[in-house]
């Protein structure tokens, strides 16, 4: 096994792109992408910090959560669990790739460009859910828009019902944190950080209380 260190070697496994794979990038969002984005209740987002250590974080709200025109969409930060990960790394590059899915369809949509937070209280109000705004947005100006093809999806059957995996193929979230985080401070148990294992309906739970 030799390991590819340039992009040359790489291109004479691969080739060249060409066609529609090339044709398809766009510097904008056109109406197909500002519809993709419409009905999209979920995107991931991928950042790096100054040094490269990369990110990608999940989104997720209602579909049509994230605002779109054809050179700038706005995403709304709902409550998480405080670590900033993609909100620092864009504190130190300014860069974000966004990929936009659709439950059911096997296409998705890129979106890559520039970024910057903001806290202004107008615009975090037209995020608001029942009466609770975000901290911040995320606004993003388009640099790159394209769709992805359906390959990835269609071989990993994502959406097909027959494929799904039962929850409790795995631990609980809690328990599986436990075990992760035992020994970390004398306990090897877990216990002192996390408590006992919460189980997964009671996380559930918990969480409907605090989605915004």
């Amino acid at each position: 096994m030799a390991e590819i260190r340039d992009e040359d070697a790489l291109r004479r496994l691969y080739g060249q792109p060409a066609g529609r794979s090339v044709a398809k990038q766009l510097d904008r969002l056109d109406r197909h992408c500002l519809d993709f984005i419409a009905l999209s209740p979920f995107v991931l987002i991928a950042t790096a910090d100054a040094q490269g250590a990369t990110d990608v974080s999940p989104r997720g709200d209602l579909p049509g959560f994230v605002a779109a025109r054809a050179h700038d969409l706005v995403i709304p930060d709902r409550p998480g669990n405080n670590r900033l990960d993609s909100l620092t790394n864009i504190l130190a590059t300014g860069r974000v790739g966004l990929l936009f899915l659709i439950p059911g369809v096997d296409e998705t949509l890129r979106v890559n460009g520039r970024a910057a937070i903001h806290d202004d209280a107008e615009l975090t109000a037209r995020f608001a859910v029942g009466g609770k705004a975000p901290r911040t947005v995320l606004k993003v100006e388009v640099e790159e828009a394209y769709l992805h093809c359906a390959k990835a999806f269609m071989r990993s059957r994502l959406w097909d019902v027959e494929a799904q995996v039962a929850r409790s193929v795995l631990p609980t979230m809690g328990e599986m944190l436990r075990d992760q985080i035992a020994g970390k401070s004398g306990d090897t148990s877990g216990s002192s950080v996390v408590g006992e294992a919460e189980s997964q309906e009671a996380m559930v739970e918990r969480y409907r209380g605090i989605l915004y």
